[in-house]
């Protein structure tokens, strides 16, 4: 399964330690062609094949903020790339539910 993540440069430099490729991004234009070109959306010159795309994009919870409407509209089509959010550096934002929060709502027990 291949990966991606885009993020604050520290957390991307984690998962490149770990041979996961990504980008840092600082703001909502460079979060949002970044998104755009690894979901194939993009209406540049594509850069990455459709074959060569990652089947997990991994946001923080920053950068999925930054892009909630696009997130959104991405997961609604049910096309890969997965969009999985994690925290970033500063921790879950408020009003985040936790992991172990969410698999405790789904399943209806304490994990």
């Amino acid at each position: 399964m291949e990966y991606f993540v885009i993020g604050e440069r520290e957390i991307v430099l984690g998962f490149m330690l770990v041979g996961v490729p990504g980008s840092a991004v600082s703001n909502r234009e460079e979060a949002l062609d970044i998104f755009m070109d690894i979901t194939g959306q993009s209406n540049k010159l594509n850069r990455t094949m459709a074959s060569s795309r990652p089947k997990v994009l991994i946001l923080t919870e920053d950068v999925s903020d930054m892009l909630s409407h696009e997130v959104e509209a991405h997961q609604m089509t049910g096309k890969a790339p997965l969009v999985v959010e994690i925290p970033g550096l500063g921790g879950h934002l408020e009003g985040r539910k936790t992991l172990t929060q969410s698999i405790r709502e789904a399943v209806g027990i304490q994990v």
